[in-house]
């Protein structure tokens, strides 16, 4: 959005002939356009705007499951201890491999 801002400052101080800008050529005067799609288009492959969104939607939903819950008079607390909880399971480091089982002893013996 900065971008286009500046793109639209700069197009409109060029087009007036306002300033140190009218000096300038189309070329520079219109870079912060072809940088903001440039921008736009590495947002989008990385995922990063879709991640965003999501985030949001997951806080949304939260918050409007602890209201309800609260409204229904149910213990919202613990539910926020159980979503800490797994949140700090599915960062930790998976635990070591298991030691291996022990031999098995011949009957006979």
């Amino acid at each position: 959005m900065g971008f286009v801002l500046v793109g639209v400052l700069l197009l409109v101080m060029k087009i007036a002939d306002f300033g140190f800008v009218a000096d300038w050529s189309w070329l520079v005067v219109l870079a912060p356009f072809g940088l903001a799609v440039v921008y736009w288009a590495l947002i989008d492959n990385l995922g990063i705007t879709m991640k965003r969104e999501m985030r949001k939607m997951d806080d949304r939903k939260r918050e409007r499951r602890e209201r309800d819950m609260k409204a229904l008079g149910l213990d919202v607390r613990r539910e926020q201890r159980v979503r800490v909880m797994r949140e700090a399971g599915s960062r930790a480091d998976k635990p070591a491999a298991a030691p291996p089982p022990e031999p098995r002893r011949d009957p006979r013996a």
